[in-house]
């Protein structure tokens, strides 16, 4: 079984050595967040593989605790836990590149999604009273069957530069998911689109164009861009919730969406913007925010304050620094 947290440590405070944990480039933003907690993580890089051996590649502002590691270099290399993000990593790369002295270090993983097989009755892949599984969301682990694998949940943390602030001039809405197209319903594809066509709507993410979007936005400049809409969107039924959102938020941005997943805890109804189940309603409620900026202006700033308290990047790097004392004992 897990080790119990150290009674001579604390993890919110901790003076022990920084770890070196093993993990891949899954997702470009949250390992960037990841990245604030101080420990160093190996990063593997193999140009043949794919996904998650890119190491430190994209736009993001990578700090020196990223360290990449050649693949066949990993069998040499020292280090004190592993944090799995994807399944085929847990399932068949593990076996592939690692000792089994490596393999019996203390592991984590990290699930950032839904399940998709079915919302109630799919299995983890992910089943075993060594392994520590962290959902980013408590809807995330409710939905999920996690088997008899130990539970935890640390929420998404996020930093969007101070001096970014919402301005709102721009009478359109924004939304940001990446190649949704290819995404289809699961993503909003269809709601999105059929409120566009009702509502003055941008679309940025990878692939964006293929949905007449303006294409893709470097992370970095994200925060920035999105401070010029009057509010974002969130078209999603299905999946986590999206660093995209959350950043909008930080910034000031009210948030319209779908009353679905862990979004229905964020937004509030008349306090961070507006959720509902029926895609007409939310039409109703964008074209309230087009017409009356000084109610944009009053809900964004509430989504801004509520984004800071729930989704600093000091609680998510405490929580991780916990997490981390817990299975290293």
């Amino acid at each position: 079984m897990l080790p119990p947290p150290s009674q001579h440590s604390s993890p919110r405070g901790s003076r022990r050595r920084p770890l070196r944990i093993l993990t891949w480039h899954v997702h470009g933003n949250y390992l960037y967040y990841l990245g604030h907690v101080p420990h160093t993580f190996l990063l593997p890089v193999d140009a043949a593989r794919s996904p998650g051996y890119s190491g430190r590649a994209g736009a993001l502002p990578w700090g020196d605790n990223m360290v990449e590691v050649p693949v066949d270099q990993l069998r040499d290399t020292a280090f004190d836990c592993i944090l799995f993000q994807s399944a085929r990593h847990y399932l068949e790369d593990q076996y592939d590149l690692l000792s089994p002295a490596q393999r019996r270090l203390p592991r984590i993983f990290l699930e950032h999604d839904t399940p998709q097989r079915h919302p109630t009755d799919t299995p983890h892949p992910v089943d075993d009273p060594e392994t520590l599984l962290v959902h980013v969301t408590p809807f995330n682990a409710l939905m999920w069957d996690n088997g008899r694998s130990p539970v935890r949940v640390v929420e998404h943390g996020v930093v969007v530069p101070p001096e970014v602030r919402w301005s709102g001039e721009l009478a359109r809405g924004i939304a940001v998911v990446n190649k949704l197209s290819r995404r289809g319903r699961r993503l909003g594809a269809d709601v999105f689109l059929q409120a566009r066509d009702q509502v003055a709507l941008d679309l940025v993410g990878m692939d964006a164009e293929s949905c007449g979007g303006l294409g893709e936005v470097p992370n970095p400049q994200l925060p920035a861009f999105l401070a010029h809409y009057r509010f974002y969107f969130h078209p999603v039924r299905w999946t986590s919730l999206g660093l995209a959102a959350i950043e909008a938020m930080m910034v000031g941005l009210p948030v319209v969406g779908l009353a679905t997943t862990e979004l229905v805890t964020v937004v509030r109804n008349g306090h961070e913007g507006y959720v509902d189940t029926d895609p007409a309603r939310l039409v109703e409620a964008m074209r309230q925010l087009l017409a009356d900026p000084a109610e944009a202006a009053r809900l964004g700033a509430q989504a801004r304050r509520s984004a800071q308290e729930r989704f600093n990047i000091q609680r998510f790097v405490a929580d991780w620094q916990e997490v981390f004392a817990e299975v290293t004992g």
